[in-house]
């Protein structure tokens, strides 16, 4: 999509030099800085000066080494995070304030990150061949924290360059010379790198690594070969990237990874637009347009989104990234979603969010919040969406509005990238709330994308709104997976039904099992499941999950109120018939802080057991408002 129509030549035409690329104002240009909103400029000068001649986190091998000896991956992260986050709020407030005051914080922030012996965090050192544990000093790898380091450092010469020399030119060389030696050389000469697509699919890492990788060469390569060699380098990389994507857009990543997924991509294509004094702009072509709206085509309500996958229930994704996305393709209702998010994280009276010490994501959110500010806030509850590129089915009663019934449906299969094992997933949303739930992700460890990943419980079937056959548990991988998907909509209902037996291993006996999940605008949502079966040794088992305490009776009636932590909607009731089902309800206790961000401290597990042991049958479990 790329590559077959910007080649080198083409870059050699029409790349800027980066004497020649101004994408924001420097340190130097001082009307822009001091015409940010007042309350922003404020806050980020407040939030320096706690860090004005403090100490820098110190940086441990041994702190490195807990993700081998204990699967911990967050303490080292966490510190390295923290220097970013400190230097890039420190180069911001002196662009802001430009009186001089932090540029000694800022020069020794920069000559520690220079001085670390890698970049990276430790879950992602395998890179190196000499495997996990300590990093290999002689062989400098890319991941996507070495990357987003690369862009810091890039842009804190972009910005300051002339005034780091006042102090001594040595400072912004050695941002040249470290940026190279661990990025710009090191991308040029490998295609080993997994990230770039040679070799296995791809996922989010690409286009974030790349979007870092591009800034470090728009900034700081001179020599005009290796410029325009990078960046088709760094094309190709996206290309396969896009590859793996329908023309739908859907992302199997989830909406948590839209950031970091088309977000990125969109980083990288703006970019390559601005640097070309767009020439280059590729934002015309359909699939990049619907990977941007995926993100509004996931949104359930509030903060609430759907998260097959490893996304996190509740989310706030970047609000001026999602505009900037909708201003370039021109998508209204892209600009307005991210000004409704926007607002609602009031992003006019502080900081702007930015992971990692993010300036890549930071700078293009303030110089265009003013007009982010200013446009009008919506969101368009978007009724139907129907995904076939990942299986995808969203659907709720009213067009405009998250009253009454919400539905998702997942197909797919149990290899996609971030996976769980839910072929058949559904989750059901009343009045804006979860009533049945898709549980997410606990924070990352080893084990999270080790070998023993399927042993943690959040990734497992039995822990989704799945049927539990002859006592076996879906598995993982691509042959896994849905067949015979078919979608259907009108305004009376949308239905999403498949064959899921192909999602079990042999063990399970299954013959057929057609699950159709139907959403009945403003009535009800139906879960039908038809089923055939080779053998019946162990009675079935339908889960669902739900962050509403259960209330059972003996009549086929789950009660499910609306809980404390729930600010709308009503209570549901799940009903089923007591002839064939037995119910019981299991607690699952929460102690993870991710999942509790979500959840809360307690979640629920339903199990409808079948009393008889049929080889061949059908039922039906409806979702229903109750009293409120």
């Amino acid at each position: 999509m790329l590559t077959g129509s910007i080649t080198e030549s083409h870059l050699r035409q029409t790349l800027l030099s980066a004497s020649q690329w101004h994408p924001f104002p420097r340190i130097s240009e001082r009307a822009a800085w001091c015409s940010l909103p007042p309350a922003i400029r404020s806050a980020y000068v407040h939030e320096a000066e706690t860090y004005l001649h403090g100490d820098w986190p110190v940086l441990k091998a041994t702190e490195f080494l807990e993700f081998v000896r204990n699967g911990n991956r967050s303490g080292f992260q966490n510190l390295s995070a923290e220097r970013r986050h400190r230097l890039a709020t420190l180069v911001l407030a002196e662009c802001i304030e430009g009186k001089g005051r932090f540029r000694d914080d800022i020069i020794n922030g920069i000559w520690t990150v220079c001085e670390e012996t890698y970049w990276g965090v430790p879950a992602h050192v395998y890179l190196q061949r000499k495997g996990q544990g300590l990093p290999d000093v002689t062989e400098p790898t890319v991941d996507l924290f070495s990357a987003e380091t690369g862009s810091l450092l890039a842009w804190t010469y972009y910005l300051m360059k002339d005034s780091l020399d006042v102090v001594s030119p040595l400072v912004s060389e050695r941002i040249a010379y470290e940026v190279n030696r661990r990025i710009n050389a090191v991308n040029l000469a490998r295609d080993d790198f997994w990230w770039m697509g040679l070799s296995r699919s791809v996922n989010n890492w690409t286009p974030w690594i790349c979007s870092n990788w591009l800034t470090t060469v728009l900034v700081l390569e001179q020599d005009p070969e290796r410029r325009e060699r990078s960046v088709h380098k760094i094309l190709e990389c996206l290309d396969r990237f896009l590859a793996g994507y329908a023309d739908d857009g859907g992302c199997d990543e989830g909406p948590s990874y839209w950031g970091r997924a088309a977000g990125s991509l969109f980083d990288c294509l703006e970019l390559l637009c601005s640097s070309t004094s767009g020439t280059l702009n590729v934002f015309s072509q359909h699939r990049i347009n619907e990977m941007g709206r995926y993100i509004l085509r996931t949104h359930v309500d509030g903060s609430w989104f759907v998260n097959f996958a490893d996304a996190p229930a509740k989310l706030q994704p970047d609000a001026p990234t999602i505009y900037r996305y909708g201003k370039a393709v021109g998508d209204t209702a892209m600009m307005q979603f991210g000004a409704w998010f926007a607002h609602s994280q009031h992003l006019s009276d502080g900081t702007l969010p930015g992971q990692f010490g993010v300036l890549g994501r930071v700078l293009p959110g303030l110089f265009v919040l003013e007009d982010l500010l200013k446009t009008h806030p919506a969101v368009p509850y978007i009724r139907d969406c129907w995904l076939p590129g990942i299986q995808v089915m969203v659907a709720r009663s009213h067009a405009g509005s998250s009253r009454d019934f919400f539905l998702a449906v997942q197909g797919g299969n149990n290899g996609e990238s971030h996976n769980h094992n839910d072929v058949g997933n559904f989750m059901v949303y009343l009045d804006g709330e979860p009533v049945v739930i898709d549980v997410g992700v606990e924070t990352y460890t080893a084990t999270t994308f080790g070998k023993d990943r399927y042993s943690i419980w959040t990734m497992q079937s039995d822990y989704h709104n799945l049927p539990r056959i002859n006592g076996v548990s879906q598995k993982e991988g691509v042959a896994f997976a849905a067949k015979d998907v078919r979608y259907e909509a009108n305004d009376a209902r949308a239905t999403l039904s498949m064959d899921i037996a192909g999602a079990y291993p042999p063990g399970a006996d299954v013959q057929t099992w057609r699950r159709s999940v139907s959403l009945q605008r403003g009535k009800e949502v139906t879960i039908h499941d038809a089923f055939e079966l080779r053998s019946n040794r162990e009675p079935i088992r339908l889960m669902l999950m739900t962050c509403r305490e259960p209330v059972q009776d003996s009549s086929g009636k789950v009660l499910l109120p609306r809980s404390s932590g729930l600010q709308n909607g009503s209570a549901a009731e799940i009903l089923y018939d007591p002839d064939l089902f037995s119910c019981a309800a299991e607690p699952i206790d929460i102690t993870d802080s991710q999942l509790q961000s979500s959840w809360g401290k307690r979640i629920w597990r339903i199990i409808l057991t079948m009393k008889r042991p049929l080889v061949k049958g059908e039922c039906a479990i409806r979702v229903i408002a109750g009293n409120p």
